[in-house]
């Protein structure tokens, strides 16, 4: 994420910020712009061709501080969410504000990395929308199907999590991690599906393998003992859609990571895009900057911040994802 800093005054300010802690201006974040901007006291903003803006109306409930062309109406990624936690659900209600943030850096990344959002609106049958629910009175399954995601909101809870994550044997799991890997299947399915299967293909393997059985083989047996050597995670190893859906997480847990770093002054590089590669921002700049934040975290006591090897496999199923966003970047210019 980039650094932001507030238009009247200069101050620092962080993604997600609703009111400028300087100068007290009231904020809200232009999609369109890619910036925090001010907004007067009634949530609006002009922008330089005169246009006025609203503050998004999920404000009080889900601390939602993007803009809206429509006074009283939703922004674009609280439109993408479907199904919400009743009004009368506190608990639900206070886990949707935690994931509706997850899913805002979400739409940056996308919106960064070139990626279109098809939504449900302009496609009924695969468009993409959110079914954020609450596992508390009924079973809920995490994953994406035909462009609906549907993500436990009980994962907004750091000890809920961190309990499935020892009980799963998984070295991260976070919300926004989800975000980043369901999106990655319904990107398979909107980018790769029709047109780029050969190459997946060679790299991913044959996705006509039965979903079914490879899943039920995945928890009967688990990861195969070399997995390290191919695959990013134990649980991409499980059929190739989830290999996609890991690798494309990772994508953007890297280019994520790499902005960031470098908006402060920690990586030098501005941006993913100024490698005309990607394998080799991962080689020359993630791989030694992740390395670093490993041991700095290990310095306070806590384990890995990145616990993953990339091997030559891995470097090349990462290289296909960026050059999908590339491609759709080109097509779109």
């Amino acid at each position: 994420m980039k650094a932001f800093a507030c238009r009247r005054c200069g101050n620092r300010l962080y993604f997600g910020n609703s009111e400028c802690l300087s100068c007290g201006s009231h904020l809200g974040f232009s999609r369109d712009e890619k910036a925090i901007v001010p907004v007067d006291d009634e949530g609006r903003y002009a922008d330089a061709d005169g246009k006025t803006w609203y503050v998004c109306a999920n404000e009080s409930l889900s601390g939602c501080t993007w803009l809206t062309d429509l006074d009283g109406g939703l922004c674009f990624s609280c439109a993408l969410t479907r199904t919400r936690p009743a009004d009368d659900d506190s608990a639900g209600l206070a886990e949707y504000r935690i994931a509706e943030d997850a899913k805002r850096r979400l739409i940056v990344e996308l919106d960064e990395r070139g990626f279109p959002i098809t939504t449900r609106q302009q496609d009924p049958d695969t468009g993409l929308a959110f079914d954020l629910l609450s596992s508390a009175e009924e079973r809920v399954t995490t994953g994406h199907s035909n462009g609906v995601i549907t993500l436990d909101l009980a994962e907004s809870d750091d000890v809920h999590r961190e309990r499935l994550r020892v009980k799963m044997d998984e070295p991260y799991r976070t919300m926004l991690g989800h975000f980043r890997h369901e999106i990655g299947h319904f990107f398979w399915q909107q980018l790769v599906k029709d047109d780029l299967l050969e190459e997946f293909r060679e790299l991913f393997g044959d996705e006509r393998e039965s979903y079914a059985d490879a899943v039920q083989r995945h928890y009967d047996q688990g990861a195969p003992e070399d997995w390290e050597e191919c695959f990013i995670s134990r649980y991409a190893t499980m059929h190739p859609w989830e290999d996609f859906a890991e690798t494309f997480a990772h994508y953007l847990h890297i280019c994520d990571t790499v902005e960031t770093a470098s908006a402060y002054g920690l990586a030098p590089v501005a941006a993913p895009s100024h490698f005309t590669r990607f394998r080799d921002l991962v080689t020359g700049v993630w791989i030694p900057l992740s390395i670093a934040l490993n041991q700095i975290n290990r310095s306070m006591g806590k384990g890995a911040l990145y616990p993953f090897v990339i091997r030559q496999p891995v470097l090349d199923k990462l290289e296909y994802v960026a050059r999908l966003g590339q491609r759709e970047r080109s097509s779109a210019s």
